[in-house]
Order: C-alpha cells, then structure tokens, then sequence
C-alpha cells in the first residue's frame, strides 16, 4: 500500500504564480540559466540555480551558493510571493500542451514507500548529481522540484479531480512554451481522506521522471533521521514532494541518438553491417519517423533510412525488448562501439521536443549519424519497474515539464 497525504504548501500568489514557475534545474546548463533569469526577479530558477547570482568564479557547487537559494527562498516569503497553507491539502496541476490535457494530483510520498520499492524505479542515478540536490533540500529545508510519479487507473480519484476542477483555480497561465497550468486546492476533507485511501489500495507507483531529485531527497529525509533518532515517522522530512498522474495521462515522447563518427567504417560498410540485423529502406531526404516498435530512423549523409529490426533480434524481455536496447546492443555496440552511452562522448542524445530537424542539424554541425527511435511506452517502463530491471540510459523524454517552484514542500 502507499502513503500519500496531503501537506501544507508553501505557494506563489495567484497573481505571481507566472513569474514564479520555472522549468526544472536539470534542463539547463550554467550559461542556459543565467540567461534564463535576466531581468526575472521572481523565477524560481534563481532559488533552483542560485549560482546565477554569483560570476563564474564562484562554483556551481560552493557553499556560497547553497546559502543564497535559501536566502533567497527566505526573501520571497518575506516579501509575500510565496504564502504558507495552515492546512494540510492535496492539489491538483493540469497541464495542456498542444490541445492536450493531463492532470496530477500533487502530494508527499513517503521515502519508507522508496526504500521498500512501493514506489518503484527504472533509472540508475549518478551519485555526483544527487550531491547537489541533497545539499540544496538540506540547506533549504525545502523540496522544490516535484518528483513526477505515475499510478494505473483509479476512477474514485477520477472523480475527485473532475468535481475539484469545477472550483476557482489558485493559478492559471500560460507558459513562455505555450503550456497551460492551472492549478487547483483540494480542501475538502471528504476529498482528502478518500484520496489517502485510495492511494493506500495502490501497490505500486512508478518513478516517471525524477530520479535523481526522489534519490536525493530521500538521503536527506535518512540524514535528517539520523540526527533525530527519536523520530516518530510523522515529521516531513519522512515525505518528498511529488505530482502523481495516472497512465493514460501521459505522453512519452521518443529519447533520440547521434554519434560524432562511424567507428572508422565507410558509410557503405556501415549500413552493410546494419543491414545485417535491421532491413533497411532509403527513404529519400525528407525526415523519417518511426511509425511502429522495433523500427528505427536513421539521418546519414543528407539520406533518411528506414531500419526494421529483424526477427532474429526481437525479445520477449522487458529490458532487451526496447527499441533503445534494440538499438544498442545492435548498432551502438558492436558496429559504433558505444559500450556504455553513459560515458562516452560520441553519443549525445536529444529528446524528442526539439524534432527531426534537430537531429539534422546536429548532423550538420557536429555529429555523423543520427536515430530517431519510436517512443517507448508507460506500459514499458511498467514492466521494466516490475521486473526490478533498468532501463537504458535516457529511454524516455516526458512532456509537458512540471514547473519548479509552484508547489514546495517545507521539510
């Protein structure tokens, strides 16, 4: 059973709620960063990238700059944009992009329901990026970047949702992106204690994008323990900030590839090595979407090809099934010699927001070969999850982002 419950919420005011929200810190680099917060007094990403407020002397990491996010975090409550709820409240965030619409409820999960695998994983996570977020749940004493989780169908929650999104909203803007937010409280108690219940029925919920901000803040959650052994359990640093959506909200999109070079093939031996495992089509000059599993698009030379895994290739097992392990231990191995795409710097990869051009402009610029893969599946990452498997290195691109800094969750 898993242990969601409601909080109390420090939130933007109605009026700054735009200026407040901010994509998370992991999609930009330091340069991206500082150019994103110019002339931004209120955006979030200040408090998510605080190193921003220093030169480039100063680094990402110092201490200095771990002080000045709750400095700042201080002063934004200080000054009234952000406001603290005197009650414990689920709420709801609906998101549309491109006419769609999903919706989550935003609560605390509990770091017990992580540990004991209730709330179940698909990624491994890089003990240098954990740092950071670690240091700064710590110094701030604030979860600030919700962890997106995701649950199968539960039609009594449903209905919550649909009857609380009939109330005035405590924010609705459009985003510079063209995404909408709209948010609203759930305060109701009826509502809230059904919702308790209905969660504690679930057995299992999955990590959908995350996981380095849901590994960090339950190591603060175990150092705060620590220091506190006397602790009954109830105290918030038990919990971690979260917006939990149900599977047939989401949308993945595809997680792309290019490589700087053919591993000192000819483009003529490489596709014959290629063709041993995949048939391969050329389809002409214009972009080539995967339109079906275990097909793959490949940018070479000016060229888009077609490449149908054959079924030699194909596995009924959760990991090995994926087009990325397809890709991987077929093509990125053993003909590019790409052994661990973690690490090496031939291989990039592009999620699938930024298009097929992207990939041929990379080509263009500073890569050789571009993939374009079909998007893996919720029911995919489902079955990795249960399998107690990992996936591949970047399998999966999420859209639309949850916003940083319009929920935050005091600890």
């Amino acid at each position: 059973m898993a242990t969601i419950k409601a909080f109390e919420c420090i939130k933007p005011t109605k009026e700054l709620a735009s200026e407040v929200a901010a994509l998370p810190y992991d999609v930009y680099n330091r340069e991206e960063a500082l150019e994103a917060v110019k002339g931004k007094e209120y955006s979030f990403l200040r408090i998510d990238r605080a190193e921003t407020q220093f030169d480039a002397s100063v680094s990402t990491y110092d201490d200095r700059v771990y002080a000045k996010a709750k400095e700042l975090l201080d002063e934004m409550r200080d000054k009234g944009v952000y406001v603290k709820s005197d009650k414990k409240c689920y709420y709801i965030y609906e998101l549309t992009m491109n006419g769609r619409t999903q919706t989550g409820i935003v609560a605390c999960a509990s770091i017990d329901d992580y540990l004991n695998n209730v709330i179940k994983k698909h990624e491994n996570t890089r003990e240098e990026k954990e740092i950071d977020r670690i240091r700064h749940v710590d110094t701030c004493s604030a979860q600030t970047g919700p962890i997106f989780l995701a649950y199968r169908r539960n039609d009594v929650i449903n209905d919550i949702i649909t009857n609380v999104k009939n109330n005035e909203p405590i924010f609705d803007f459009v985003s510079d992106d063209d995404i909408k937010h709209v948010g609203y409280i759930v305060d109701d108690e009826n509502y809230i204690a059904t919702i308790e219940s209905e969660f504690a029925k679930i057995n299992e919920i999955y990590i959908a994008d995350g996981h380095h901000r849901a590994t960090s803040a339950v190591k603060v959650g175990i150092k705060r323990r620590n220091e506190n052994p006397d602790y009954h359990g109830r105290e918030e640093f038990n919990y971690f900030l979260s917006v939990l959506f149900q599977e047939q909200e989401l949308m993945i999109m595809p997680y792309n590839r290019v490589v700087k070079d053919l591993n000192g093939n000819t483009n003529e031996e490489f596709i014959e090595k290629v063709s041993e495992c995949f048939d391969i089509e050329n389809v002409g000059a214009n972009p080539y979407e995967p339109k079906t599993k275990a097909e793959v698009g490949m940018y070479l030379d000016g060229e888009w090809y077609c490449l149908k895994a054959k079924e030699n290739i194909l596995s009924d097992d959760a990991v090995d099934g994926l087009d990325v392990s397809i890709l991987q231990d077929n093509v990125l191995n053993p003909i590019l010699g790409i052994v661990d795409p973690r690490t090496d710097n031939r291989i990039d990869f592009i999620g699938g927001i930024r298009g097929m051009k992207e990939l041929e402009r990379r080509c263009a610029l500073d890569m050789k070969v571009a993939f374009a893969m079909y998007p893996t599946s919720i029911q995919e990452l489902f079955d990795v999850a249960d399998a107690g498997k990992l996936m591949p290195p970047k399998s999966t691109w999420f859209e639309p982002k949850l916003r940083s800094g319009l929920f935050i969750h005091e600890i």
